[in-house]
């Protein structure tokens, strides 16, 4: 079995030292490395090239904003998630303009986090409930204001449904059998969905969505 390759980035070694303790109990992940800083990311990043980069945003020489974009533009393959006691607006947009896969903060259980590492891996976005809350509000249009960026019609209603869904913070698992389709199928609607709409991950397919009024709170909650 192919095990999910992880890398640390965080200036707190104790954190760091926790985080790897409570991974290496997994079997289908192996932590490869260690920065202690964000410059130590991007060049370990380089060297490594870990399917995952677990990221905290205050650290020194370069901050986890700058250390995640340049870790997009030169390994775009990685997913970056964000472990972070911030959630202030201007780290989260900034970060998942970034590119950065999934943000959640260090109040998660031990479990969450596992298993946000698995989604990231397969392409899936993660975001802590409060996280989650910050994008809906910013992005969600005014009540009765109309659609204009975009036709609705770009997405089929297969595709419109997947897109629901996946909103709704489904993996492509639990899609796939609440439609009854394969993983795979799943797969090709989201990839798609993305490819019209123009984005690069679940995160921005809802914030454009939103944007354009293609879905509403209701949809999502």
């Amino acid at each position: 079995m192919d095990r999910i390759t992880i890398l640390l980035a965080d200036d707190h070694v104790l954190v760091r030292e926790g985080t790897r303790e409570l991974l290496e109990h997994e079997k289908d992940m192996e932590v490869v490395g260690e920065a202690g800083d964000g410059e130590e990311a991007v060049r370990l990043t380089s060297d490594l090239h870990p399917d995952v980069i677990i990221m905290d945003i205050a650290m020194p020489k370069l901050n986890g904003i700058e250390a995640t974009k340049q870790i997009k533009a030169i390994y775009p393959d990685s997913a970056v998630l964000i472990l972070s006691a911030y959630d202030d607006d201007q780290y989260v947009f900034a970060l998942l303009e970034a590119g950065a896969a999934g943000y959640l903060l260090k109040d998660v259980r031990a479990h969450e986090l596992v298993e946000a590492i698995r989604a990231v891996y397969v392409g899936e976005s993660v975001l802590h409930p409060t996280i989650a809350r910050k994008v809906i509000n910013r992005f969600a249009p005014s009540q009765g204001k109309p659609a204009t960026e975009a036709t609705l019609d770009q997405l089929s209603t297969r595709e419109m449904e997947v897109l629901k869904l996946a909103a709704k913070g489904m993996t492509n698992m639990e899609i796939a059998h609440e439609l009854v389709l394969s993983v795979r199928t799943v797969q090709g609607h989201l990839s798609n969905i993305f490819s019209k709409m123009q984005v690069g991950s679940r995160t921005e397919a809802v914030i454009q969505s939103l944007r354009w009024g293609w879905l509403t709170l209701e949809d999502i909650q």
